[in-house]
């Protein structure tokens, strides 16, 4: 919201390429793994599910930050870039979601190849087009968002709480 739908661009690639690498490892290598595991699996979706209620737990509890869409633009388009692939990269959550997820779509007794190739370029797309979506609808609504951010943190912990609990009824290892 700082800097506008256009600065966004560059953190959205950035942040899709790192998620390409994250579910590559995951089918390629730890979804496999996980397949034939199923105890690992499991405990890993509950520590999944326990991360997920403290990240609800953390943005209910948050402060709210001052949102600005004045002044000069500093950073390069390669930082933002840079700042989407390393918030994705290095974010437990999207480490947490590929294993459980993706690995439901992919029968690794077929062609394992095409049917990653069809999951992460849906994926991409899809994610790339939602985060897009969320800077042009934050644009369109900075005036009420900084108005009523401590309900933005609700909401958002709510959806939080609803995914884990979710997890918790459809995921069954």
């Amino acid at each position: 919201m700082n800097y506008g739908v256009g600065k966004c661009v560059w953190s959205a690639l950035g942040d899709v390429t790192a998620n390409f690498i994250q579910a590559t490892l995951v089918i390629f290598v730890i979804g496999s793994f996980f397949s034939e595991n199923s105890t690992i699996l499991n405990i890993f979706k509950w520590i999944g599910i326990i991360y997920i209620l403290y990240l609800a737990h953390d943005i209910y509890k948050s402060r709210p930050k001052t949102i600005s869409n004045e002044g000069e633009i500093k950073k390069s388009n390669l930082s933002f870039f840079r700042d989407g692939f390393l918030v994705a990269g290095t974010s437990p959550k999207a480490w947490m979601f590929f294993p459980f997820i993706f690995p439901q779509f992919i029968d690794f007794n077929s062609n394992l190849l095409a049917q990653f190739v069809i999951l992460i370029t849906t994926y991409i797309v899809l994610d790339f087009l939602s985060l897009i979506g969320y800077a042009m609808l934050a644009q369109k609504l900075i005036k009420w968002i900084t108005a009523n951010t401590k309900t933005i943190n609700t909401i958002s912990a709510s959806v939080l709480v609803i995914i884990a609990a979710i997890i918790v009824v459809t995921q069954q290892y």
